[in-house]
């Protein structure tokens, strides 16, 4: 193995290991926790933090990992040595509108005057909205004719 890929390894080892911390510390979450949450195996996840692979983790499972916890993915990129915007599948293409709701939350997240008690919650929130179970349609339906 050469020089700079073993750095690589190391660098992005000690990113996961970091992240996986920092969810124990903050959220209380274990190992399956966070892999139920980010989507990425509790296997792979162990196989990063040792630093056990033969060829790159995928841009996906990064990426998913990454959002699951909250983390920037070009910081988990920087490690690995990418280039984001090459990992990136439809970069150069411009992205879709944002619904201003999440806008407002996005500006809340990165706001130093808003407490990091209140930025747990905005993403605990958003967290439970992602991932919860998607309701069947004839409920939706019988919703929207009650409302």
């Amino acid at each position: 193995m050469t020089e700079t890929a073993n750095a690589r390894k190391i660098a992005f080892a000690t990113f996961v290991r970091r992240a996986l911390d920092e969810a124990r510390a903050t959220r209380a979450w274990s190992g399956t926790e966070v892999s139920r949450r980010t989507g990425v195996s509790r296997q792979t996840i162990n196989r990063w933090v040792r630093g056990d692979w033969a060829s790159d983790p995928e841009a996906e499972r990064v990426v998913a990992f990454c959002e699951g916890l909250g983390l920037n993915p070009a910081t988990a990129f920087a490690a690995l040595g990418w280039d984001r915007t090459a990992t990136t599948p439809h970069a150069g293409q411009p992205s879709p509108p944002m619904d201003p709701d999440v806008e407002a939350l996005l500006r809340r997240l990165v706001d130093p005057n808003v407490s990091d008690a209140e930025k747990f919650h905005i993403r605990e929130t958003i967290r439970y909205l992602a991932y919860r179970p998607t309701l069947p349609v004839d409920v939706r339906k019988r919703g929207k004719q009650a409302g």
